[in-house]
């Protein structure tokens, strides 16, 4: 397939004029609290996003799904969720395919701008193309291997890899897939997977190298910004094989690009079951121990929450003591209202992600839009 050029991608990315833009066209709709600002600084500014975002992770690799996605991500913005995010190996690339069509439809049907939408992506694990009908063994070889993207070495667990120029190839599939010329927060994706088989110094030595690649696609502008999203790395003490310092990751980042660095956000779960990153003391900040949301804020790093239903098992078995602390959703709350009210309201998330494919899910949780966030003590 040929390569884009750049008249084949929507131009742009969210911005601070476009997010306070949409804040204000859903206006008194979101209750105090909804709406946050996402700092990144230099000459993108503030960013307004809301409190809850739309993840794209579950669902079977069907056009149905697509469909289901395309219809849901595009009611959830006109009700005033603007934050989305995706990864490429989703779905074997369903999802970001999907994302891409779905903004170019709302942006055709006036639902947003582009300046107005925070779109997220992810790069680490190996994204097969669905459309590719070809062995996976001959697949690695053809598209990676012998094109120099990566060595065996470097492809680590049949499943990861974190060399400069994969991740590199990684934003130009997630650019082509989305049909955006830039991608506002780029996530390296799970690194730590790569602690069960590599030594921890290999592991940062890699993270500096993508870090590397994440301040030169920002200066490129096909990124406006970077993160780390993870599972384990930042929730398990440094005692645990897949820990990460937070606090090492961030002193790549100046030491690449000085203040004016680009890494912003790091994401990790956090829920009524998960709570690790609110309340274990897992980073040290000089030389202190504290929680990930503590050190998060000390590093200036905004946090997203993944994760917020645990998979769906907060829907069907939330503890009851988290019901029980917002009588303000009504008689009628659900478990999955509670759930990311609980998530949204903690200190220290700036956005809870959740996975919204049904209209009818997309409905319950949205109706949290006209209810108060703001952070909670305790």
């Amino acid at each position: 397939t040929p390569t884009p050029g750049p008249s084949d991608f929507i131009p742009g990315h969210a911005d601070a004029a476009g997010t306070a833009n949409f804040a204000r066209k859903i206006g008194a709709r979101a209750a105090p609290g909804h709406f946050r600002s996402l700092r990144l600084g230099g000459t993108v500014g503030d960013l307004v996003l809301s409190s809850i975002g739309m993840g794209t992770y579950g669902g079977p690799e069907t056009d149905i799904c697509d469909r289901e996605y395309v219809e849901s991500l595009t009611r959830g913005m006109s009700l005033g969720l603007n934050l989305i995010d995706c990864a490429s190996n989703y779905r074997t690339m369903h999802s970001e395919l999907a994302l891409g069509k779905c903004i170019s439809l709302a942006i055709k049907q006036g639902v947003i701008s582009r300046n107005e939408v925070i779109v997220c992506s992810k790069a680490g694990f190996l994204s097969f193309d669905y459309r590719e009908d070809i062995d996976p063994y001959t697949y690695i070889d053809n598209k990676y291997i012998n094109t120099n993207l990566f060595t065996r070495e470097e492809f680590v667990g049949g499943c990861h890899c974190l060399s400069p120029a994969f991740l590199k190839n990684q934003v130009e599939v997630s650019r082509r897939n989305l049909g955006l010329e830039t991608i506002d927060i780029y996530f390296v994706h799970n690194p730590e997977t790569q602690l069960n088989m590599v030594s921890r110094s290999t592991v940062l030595g890699r993270m500096k190298g993508a870090f590397q690649a994440m301040e030169e696609l920002c200066s490129e502008g096909k990124i406006t910004a970077y993160g780390v999203a993870t599972w384990n790395a930042f929730r398990v003490n440094s005692s645990g094989k897949q820990h990460l310092p937070l606090e090492e990751l961030m002193s790549y980042a100046k030491e690449i690009a000085g203040e004016g660095h680009h890494f912003k956000v790091v994401q990790a779960p956090y829920n009524g079951k998960l709570q690790e990153a609110a309340n274990q003391p897992t980073q040290a900040i000089r030389g202190k121990r504290m929680p990930l949301f503590h050190a998060a804020h000390h590093l200036g790093l905004s946090v997203i929450a993944s994760s917020s239903l645990d998979n769906g098992y907060l829907t069907r078995s939330l503890n009851p003591d988290i019901r029980a602390k917002f009588p303000e959703l009504g008689e009628n709350r659900t478990n999955a209202q509670c759930a990311i009210q609980f998530a949204r309201t903690t200190p220290g998330v700036l956005a809870t992600l959740v996975g919204m494919r049904t209209m009818s899910h997309l409905e319950e949780n949205t109706t949290l839009i006209g209810i108060p966030a703001n952070s909670r003590s305790g």
